[in-house]
């Protein structure tokens, strides 16, 4: 399987490229050259398929095979250890948890994936450097996937004030090859570094640089196994299937769009996000502008310029991310795609309902899942809708304490962070400084470890 540019597909390179180059050098994105429908048969085994087993048929759809069948089929198992179950609200409503996994968030499952991936492909006695730009949960899972893998160390950018305490200890605490910088400024300015960087071609000649963020398509490869995962939970019979994605940076609707090319029978997608609704107004009226990004209840969503909106264009036929996309691209992606935004005050609302009417705890994120998929509903009532719930509510603890006026199970693993030393390099969001920070650490022994994961 080769892998092109969304900004160029005539750039096409192996899989073991996209997955260590992370971004092209012409600020693209990498694609599967094809996405071909699965097999029939898959569809008919489905109903009594492992979760682990899902997965390698996706995946082997989507890399091709470049890596022998026993090795992806290791890589797939480690990766998928933990479940992904979903949980009935009512006929119409079901969450999806995401986060069973080591860092309590959905983000574990492309971590893992990327984690193992670049190990077995690792073969280059150079230090490998990850650069990661998080809002929230993507360094904790970034971090415990790759934490102590050799030749591997990682760089997570994130912006101070703006991730929970909890967030930020498990980007902070673990030390040996995972560092962490505070920036100050926001998640677009953390992850224009990281591009930045990624398009130096002096800084690339210096070091090998990939990333874990979306944009590394490794990382968006396996968020897709979930999908299948879920609609063989629910069953085929009923009434169509509507996923709902509470979306920051698109990478976990665009993984949704691939399944749907792979042949999952979904009926619509449903985009919920907060403030930081660039994509719903896009899908409203046509119209595609980045904004900065606003600081929200549901943090991890706090995006002003989603990078996968590139991919989610690609697959909707528009071929030069260079370019606005046209009003066909528009008008179809709005025939599969819904968006809707709300309020912090919408969103904490939101969290008491479900609670009150469902007994069920659902983070801020999902709760903003909840609110676009009662609003899709209530359009379209003969659907079920699962919504995506991408982190524990207790990685959000004080605001959830706050909106439920009541305590929180926080899972040991999260607990035992709390009285670790934050370990964090702060500076401000200036290429310059970042650049020269990166090479100099780079000279730098590993740290000694301070916690086990």
């Amino acid at each position: 399987m080769k892998f092109y540019s969304t900004n160029d597909a005539s750039h096409r390179v192996d899989a073991k490229e996209a997955i260590f180059r992370g971004l092209p050098a012409d600020n693209g994105l990498y694609m599967p050259e094809r996405i071909a429908p699965l097999p029939d048969r898959f569809f008919q085994d489905l109903p009594d398929m492992r979760f682990a087993d899902i997965g390698l048929w996706v995946s082997r759809q989507l890399l091709g095979d470049e890596i022998p069948e026993v090795d992806l089929r290791r890589i797939v198992d480690e990766t998928l250890s933990f479940p992904a179950p979903v949980v009935r609200l009512d006929d119409q409503k079901y969450i999806l948890e995401l986060f069973h996994g080591p860092s309590l968030a959905f983000k574990d499952f492309g971590a893992r994936f990327m984690a193992r991936l670049m190990a077995y492909y690792n073969d280059d006695p150079q230090k490998l450097t990850i650069l990661v730009a998080t809002s929230g949960d993507t360094g904790g899972a970034v971090a415990a996937g790759f934490y102590d893998t050799p030749g591997i160390e990682v760089v997570i950018l994130y912006p101070s004030g703006k991730v929970s305490d909890l967030q930020e200890k498990q980007l902070t605490t673990l030390g040996k090859n995972i560092q962490a910088i505070e920036i100050n400024g926001s998640f677009d300015d953390c992850q224009a570094l990281v591009k930045q960087a990624f398009l130096d071609a002096d800084l690339r000649k210096q070091m090998r640089l990939s990333s874990a963020n979306s944009i590394n398509i490794s990382r968006l490869i396996p968020q897709s196994f979930y999908y299948f995962e879920a609609y063989k939970q629910l069953g085929s019979a009923g009434d169509p299937v509507v996923f709902t994605v509470p979306s920051g940076n698109f990478g976990n609707i665009t993984a949704g769009l691939i399944a749907r090319q792979l042949g999952l029978p979904v009926h619509h997608f449903v985009a919920a996000t907060n403030a930081n609704d660039v994509v719903p107004r896009y899908l409203e009226r046509g119209e595609y502008a980045t904004a900065p990004s606003v600081p929200t209840l549901s943090n991890a969503m706090d995006v002003g310029a989603p990078s996968n909106f590139a991919r989610m264009t690609n697959l909707y036929g528009h071929v030069t991310g260079k370019e606005h996309p046209g009003g066909d691209t528009h008008d179809s992606m709005k025939k599969d795609i819904s968006g809707y935004a709300f309020t912090d005050r919408a969103t904490e609302d939101a969290v008491r309902e479900v609670k009150a009417k469902y007994g069920y705890t659902i983070d801020p994120h999902g709760a903003v899942g909840y609110l676009a998929l009662s609003a899709y509903q209530r359009e379209q009532p003969n659907t079920r809708g699962v919504i995506l719930e991408t982190a524990h509510p207790s990685k959000f603890l004080p605001d959830m304490k706050r909106i439920l006026d009541d305590t929180i199970e926080v899972p040991e693993r999260l607990q035992r962070l709390s009285n670790l030393e934050k370990h964090a390099t702060e500076m401000n969001p200036d290429y310059a400084t970042f650049r020269q920070w990166l090479l100099d650490s780079d000279q730098l022994q590993e740290t000694t470890p301070l916690l086990n994961v």
